[in-house]
């Protein structure tokens, strides 16, 4: 299974400053290809800009959010079509920033990931459990409502199209990151709902995880087991720090 290594910009870079930063990456990756699948994650704003420049080279580019209609009377949203049309391949459900500050329910986010892979989108699910909830013993039941809710009913295979971000939330922009121990065990949990949800193809859906990945920890926390990619968000603003965090 290829590794993804994901930079998520939230609402961060005007359009110019999103070309210089995404050239930037594309840059180095001409020279020295790297072996993952490379993704941004960049504002509805500069989708555009970044695709255009990463035209020729590895690198995709996704959206941070989506709204579950074709078009319609849905002032402030976006649409698939909207996306693909600004040169998206990918998009973000689910963010804990989505889920925790915008009140996103269980079930809008799965109708979200749902209607994304319907029309096209590839989807990467965002899932993660506040501290509070960790403390509480309550990691896997949270796990197993947001994976439950999230994952996308008769929507034909998922391999290959559809990814897991594990996020737990304290470690979200808070400088704290999870032990060894703490990624293995929920990452370990993902895979068991997985494969218990989808079978043996639950095997072959990529985990990454995101919280406040750094080129310092990123070499150990991609070479733990049932990690499969990383989703940077602060670190991957610096073209020069994200392309580390590629080649760690």
């Amino acid at each position: 299974m290829q590794k993804i290594i994901a930079a998520n910009w939230k609402m961060y870079k005007t359009r110019q400053e999103a070309r210089e930063t995404a050239a930037a990456v594309a840059a180095a990756l001409s020279g020295q290809p790297s072996p993952h699948e490379v993704i941004v994650f960049a504002p509805f704003t500069a989708i555009a800009d970044v695709a255009a420049a990463f035209a020729g080279s590895q690198a995709l580019t996704g959206a941070q959010d989506v709204w579950p209609a074709v078009e319609g009377a849905f002032t402030g949203e976006i649409s698939p079509r909207m996306l693909q049309d600004a040169g998206a391949a990918w998009v973000l459900t689910g963010h804990s920033e989505r889920r925790h500050v915008l009140d996103e329910s269980d079930e809008l986010v799965g109708r979200k990931t749902a209607f994304a892979l319907e029309q096209g989108l590839k989807a990467m699910l965002c899932i993660g459990e506040t501290l509070e909830e960790r403390e509480a013993g309550r990691l896997e039941a949270v796990l197993q409502r947001q994976l439950e809710t999230g994952l996308p009913v008769g929507d034909g295979p998922l391999e290959g199209r559809f990814a897991v971000a594990y996020e737990p939330v304290w470690a979200i922009g808070t400088g704290k990151v999870a032990g060894p121990g703490e990624v293995l065990e929920a990452h370990a949990a993902v895979r068991r709902l997985l494969c218990g949800r989808l079978g043996d193809s639950g095997h072959r859906i990529p985990i990454l995880y995101g919280g406040s990945v750094k080129p310092a920890n990123a070499g150990t926390l991609i070479g733990l087991d049932n990690v499969d990619g990383l989703l940077i968000g602060g670190a991957s603003l610096d073209a020069q720090s994200f392309v580390q965090i590629i080649r760690a």
